[in-house]
């Protein structure tokens, strides 16, 4: 029977990971952006911003074309008609981005824990499926004091594909150095993106669950609630030979 080889890298999801679930009325976060874009016809873009976004991760879900923030505030202006000042845009960017802010704190245990996973010698990344810029993510993360503590962040915002579409995981893996994926454990909340993804890569897989996220048929190798649940089933990994695939 084939084994994988012990760990030698963690890589996490952010949001519903190392961030906890938010669930969030998106129209009052887009509201603020059309403020600043079209303060007079404001309740219609941040329809049309919701609505746009919406339509993008139906697309990029379907397709696995990944994509920006600002094109989301493309498609909406241009589905409207509404005459903006293209200067604008990165205000309005930062204005929604900045409404986030309170849904992005980092979950307490994660420093904790990926201090602990260091000190075992691992090496640890980040793979977020996301629209928004890399500066807003590492802002966040640096606030929370974590992002230090990862030895690489990979974004899909920055890429041509999302997760669970192999090129994300191939970016993660050889931005933290590991050649054999069976090395790595990947960490997140959706079984699709994340858990399917990952084993598609040869990857172990731990499932962290919520309510909100759809599910799908696949087994994780492994299940917890929080975070600090990770060490024991890491150390297992660490002191076996090689788990049974």
């Amino acid at each position: 029977m084939a084994t994988r080889t012990p760990p030698q890298a963690v890589v996490f999801d952010w949001g519903g990971t190392l961030t906890p679930y938010h669930d969030v009325d998106l129209l009052d976060l887009w509201r603020v952006a059309a403020d600043v874009l079209a303060p007079e016809q404001a309740p219609e873009l941040a329809d049309a911003l919701a609505a746009a976004e919406r339509a993008w991760w139906e697309s990029a879900v379907a397709t696995g074309r990944s994509g920006t923030t600002a094109d989301v505030v493309a498609a909406a202006v241009a589905s409207t008609g509404i005459p903006v000042d293209v200067a604008l845009h990165d205000a309005a960017l930062t204005a929604h981005l900045q409404a986030w802010s309170p849904h992005t704190v980092t979950d307490p245990e994660a420093g904790p824990v990926l201090r602990a996973l260091r000190k075992r010698g691992l090496r640890l990344g980040l793979l977020s499926n996301t629209h928004w810029p890399r500066a807003w993510h590492e802002s966040w993360l640096a606030r929370d004091g974590v992002l230090d503590l990862l030895d690489a962040r990979i974004y899909t915002s920055e890429l041509a594909t999302l997760k669970p579409h192999a090129p994300a995981f191939r970016a993660i893996l050889a931005a933290l150095r590991i050649g054999d994926p069976t090395a790595a454990v990947f960490v997140g909340d959706r079984p699709y993106d994340d858990i399917y993804g990952a084993q598609a890569m040869g990857m172990r897989a731990v499932l962290r669950p919520n309510a909100v996220v759809p599910a799908y048929d696949v087994r994780p190798d492994a299940r917890i609630s929080r975070l600090s649940d990770l060490l024991p089933l890491v150390d297992g990994w660490l002191n076996d030979r090689g788990t049974p695939r």
